[in-house]
């Protein structure tokens, strides 16, 4: 029996020149005739491992077909006459390899829609308190924004003064979570034999994005609060 064997495989027999020669497996000689490159058949959470590609017609119970993007109704129609004019009283069953290798990455699909959902829920929650803390710390500083502004305070002043009290926490809160985020990364991409490798950039957009929905969840207030009028917040003096 003629064999193709993939790299992996010929590394874990050490053999050197490979085509030709013949070894037994299951009581079989198979004589290898070729040697393909390694490619994925399995979850990235392991290494590809030894494969070999065997030609035996009568052991084929299934075939593979390629379907050219927007013809797959035709294609499987036609298939399905074609298999109950040569294998009439069995039935048709068929699936695609995509969805296969969707299902090895099944878990990770569940996190990654869950963690979404929640960074969401999160967001909205930290933006709803930002706000309410902005509107809080307008009212008790009512009459300091009107004295700062009497003497001389620009608006642009009032509004850094302002977001400095929130902008201040969020960046301490980012310090504190950018080590535990990198752990856990480093963590979860630790379960994949075939990973990326986490770059600084990656956290720095994180913290970025997080200093920017705080400083627009406060914007309203805190402009609000820096173009007041002085005069109605030191009238009752």
């Amino acid at each position: 029996m003629n064999v193709i064997i993939n790299e992996a495989g010929i590394k874990a027999m050490r053999l050197k020149d490979p085509v030709g020669k013949t070894f037994n497996l299951w009581g079989t000689d198979m004589q290898i005739i070729g040697v393909i490159g390694d490619f994925h058949f399995e979850s990235m959470h392991k290494k590809v491992g030894p494969m070999f590609i065997r030609y035996k017609p009568s052991s084929v119970n299934r075939i593979m077909v390629r379907i050219e993007s927007g013809k797959m109704n035709n294609v499987i129609e036609e298939l399905k006459q074609f298999h109950s004019q040569y294998n009439p009283g069995y039935n048709f069953d068929y699936k695609f390899l995509d969805r296969d290798f969707q299902m090895q990455y099944l878990s990770e699909s569940r996190m990654a829609v869950l963690s979404r959902y929640f960074a969401i829920l999160a967001i909205l929650i930290s933006c709803l308190g930002l706000f309410g803390l902005a509107t809080f710390a307008a009212e008790k500083r009512f009459k300091e924004i009107g004295i700062r502004k009497v003497l001389g305070a620009s608006d642009l002043n009032l509004m850094y003064v302002l977001s400095g009290d929130f902008i201040r926490p969020v960046l301490i809160s980012i310090l504190i979570s950018l080590p535990v985020a990198y752990l856990l990364c480093v963590t979860w991409l630790s379960s994949f034999v075939y990973r990326i490798d986490l770059q600084w950039w990656f956290f720095a957009a994180g913290g970025f994005v997080a200093v920017f929905i705080s400083l627009a969840t406060v914007f309203y207030q805190t402009y609000k609060a820096a173009t007041i009028s002085p005069i109605s917040s030191l009238k009752a003096e």
